[in-house]
């Protein structure tokens, strides 16, 4: 039997375990990387591991979320940020370099090496044949200090592509095919790995969009091969001595398989508000258009932004619209100035943005109240845009410059034939903005300001767990519903008191108070809980708050791991109806949590107020159940340092 790619990375990196699905595995991780939303948090956990620099092949910090400079407080984090880089080993992208995915993939991802980033969509560097992964910013700070990264090995689903994309079709609409068919749920538990000769007729920049957005289907990581497209890249950037050629066994067997003719799609868009509410574009063609926005980790390259400025050439953005773009690094940003594009967009009353992640973030360019805003982005959940009630629908650049000439939502089919671009065969490479680290590190003061507080650690669980339910939420509850983005808190992320006073505030406006009024509790949630970004405060805050245990449908993986790591038990009903009869408000009680967690996975939840009781399910391993009992990943790694452990 033929191995998977993914069975051949995971297999030169395992530390301990079985390549089986359901079983527990360690690989060692060869790069991380952060951004500035999440990496102050990051770092000031791996100074609480003691250790003085990185032990990974490369860390890279990168800044391009929080960008948007109106007080103090991230001006503050990026200089905290640059000192800790120089200080501990790591790299460091100054502000205005680029998105964190654009540029590694750019200047650093290399195939066959894995990768874990402070970001759900760090597997962009799928595409460049990278096992790549998302994970919290304690996950990356302890593999920073060269502790394995553990996961549940997932299965793996194959995706056989074949054919290529017809004109005004692109990567994004591939994607958009597989959220319509699978759904934001489809890929949990799994690997996606592409393979057939359809991918050869896809560049790194066009796997990278589709590997991204995997994180959208709940999927694990996403991985393409390492071909001749891959190399060609690779060269085009300087770097082809990192190349090698990695693929699956021609006779792989993977779990599952997906089948997708390339040649057979046509235009689609995620209307509001899911990324998997996918329609053909013509189907809700016509409808007016606000707002139309170019850029994100998804598509931002230099071939996306020299498509949107060949349709626009010698046109005018509606009058109806506003239009911005972002370009996704400085290198594509020098590039289109360079070729005359960027002259092109300006001329057409294109707002050009910086290098950064900016509106897929909520930092600035809220649409109008009522108005459609059409976005390169991968997200559209509720108010994620700055808000309230947006209408927010996904699509391809083609698709986007469309309804920007038009004013309504089009189908690009129905401007003509496509303008050629020209991709050169060298990219500008210009890493000045990338700072390595030092030679003397030891002589770096690390710079804190006064938003930069310390974050305080857990006590460990104690023998009950006992509190009322402090609010009952429903499905596909995203991180931005429990600790959201945007121009007023992400420079709170530094600040964990500050922060925590908006936890869930979209969903309930007095959360905060309840959960201090009353001690803390429970957190009760309907399926795919904690779906979205990697944002570890979507635990830290409730954690800070007092929550002790969320029992929900389902979980995402990430925020899962999150809440493991810093202490809050993740429970699952076993049974739909016992959801339906938990009120908001009952008081629940756990006894004798830390004996039943280690006896078995199912645990008996006691609910006071209506005088039942209810079984959950724990889907923790042995090793994750001593962390959560621990309070705490730091916790459990500063005991096991010591030849301590936990007792009843």
């Amino acid at each position: 039997m033929g191995y998977t790619l993914v069975h051949k990375i995971l297999e030169a990196h395992l530390v301990s375990g079985q390549l089986r699905p359901g079983h527990e595995i360690a690989i060692r991780i060869d790069q991380t990387l952060t951004q500035d939303a999440s990496g102050t948090t990051a770092y000031l956990h791996f100074e609480a591991l003691g250790i003085p620099r990185v032990r990974t092949e490369l860390s890279v910090s990168y800044v391009d979320h929080n960008l948007l400079q109106t007080g103090f407080e991230s001006a503050d984090d990026h200089r905290f940020l640059q000192t800790f880089a120089a200080r501990h080993g790591i790299y460091f992208s100054r502000p205005g370099n680029g998105i964190c995915h654009q540029v590694h993939l750019e200047r650093f991802a290399r195939p066959g090496r894995t990768l874990l980033g402070s970001d759900s969509h760090t597997p962009t560097a799928g595409g460049m044949g990278m096992l790549a992964f998302g994970a919290g910013g304690l996950d990356v700070a302890v593999a920073m200090g060269g502790e394995p990264y553990h996961l549940v090995m997932p299965r793996i689903m194959g995706v056989h592509l074949t054919g290529r994309l017809p004109a005004w079709v692109s990567a994004k609409d591939v994607i958009l095919e597989l959220l319509r068919r699978l759904s934001i749920k489809g890929g949990v538990g799994y690997i996606i790995e592409y393979f057939g000769e359809g991918v050869r007729h896809l560049d790194v920049p066009a796997r990278a969009t589709i590997a991204n957005m995997g994180t959208e289907l709940g999927a694990t990581s996403s991985l393409f091969p390492s071909d001749e497209a891959t190399r060609q890249y690779l060269r085009a950037q300087g770097r082809e001595d990192v190349w090698v050629p990695l693929e699956a066994d021609g006779d792989a067997i993977y779990d599952e398989i997906i089948e997708i003719d390339l040649s057979q799609l046509e235009p689609l868009i995620a209307c509001p508000s899911s990324p998997d509410n996918v329609v053909p574009v013509h189907e809700v063609a016509g409808r007016p258009v606000a707002q139309v926005c170019i850029g994100s980790c998804t598509n931002s390259s230099y071939a996306d932004l020299m498509k949107a400025a060949a349709m626009l050439r010698g046109r005018t953005v509606h009058p109806q619209v506003s239009m911005t773009l972002s370009p996704g690094s400085r290198q594509v940003y020098t590039m289109i100035a360079r070729d005359g594009a960027l002259a092109d967009l300006i001329a057409a009353g294109v707002r050009v943005l910086e290098s950064g992640c900016g509106p897929c973030v909520g930092m600035g360019q809220a649409p109008p109240t009522g108005g459609i805003s059409l976005r390169t982005f991968n997200r559209n959940f509720p108010g994620r845009s700055g808000t309230p009630g947006d209408q927010v629908y996904l699509c391809s650049p083609e698709t986007a410059v469309a309804a920007a000439i038009t004013g309504v939502i089009t189908d690009p089919r129905d401007l003509g034939d496509p303008p050629r671009i020209h991709i050169p065969e060298r990219f500008i490479v210009d890493d000045r903005m990338i700072i390595p680290p030092p030679l003397n590190p030891d002589e770096v003061e690390v710079i804190r300001g006064p938003n930069i507080k310390p974050i305080p650690l857990p006590e460990p669980m104690p023998d009950m767990l006992t509190g009322s339910v402090l609010l009952k939420v429903g499905e596909d509850i995203s991180t931005d519903h429990i600790s959201p983005a945007g121009a007023h808190v992400l420079p709170l992320r530094s600040n964990l008191p500050a922060l925590a006073e908006y936890t869930f505030t979209r969903v309930d406006p007095e959360f905060p108070r309840r959960a201090r009024e009353l001690g803390g509790g429970f957190i009760v949630g309907g399926y795919n809980y904690g779906q979205g970004s990697a944002r570890e405060h979507a635990a830290l805050a409730p954690r800070y708050l007092g929550v002790t245990a969320v029992i929900a449908c389902s979980f995402a993986r990430i925020h899962h791991a999150n809440l493991v790591n810093f202490g809050i038990l993740p429970l699952t009903f076993t049974e739909d109806a016992d959801y339906e009869r938990i009120r908001q408000g009952d008081h629940l009680e756990i006894p004798d949590v830390r004996a039943a967690l280690r006896r078995g996975d199912v645990i008996t939840v006691y609910n006071r107020t209506q005088g039942t009781s209810f079984s959950a399910r724990h889907q923790l391993t042995a090793r994750e159940v001593e962390i959560v009992v621990a309070g705490g990943l730091l916790n459990y790694i500063r005991l096991r340092d010591r030849g301590l452990e936990i007792r009843d």
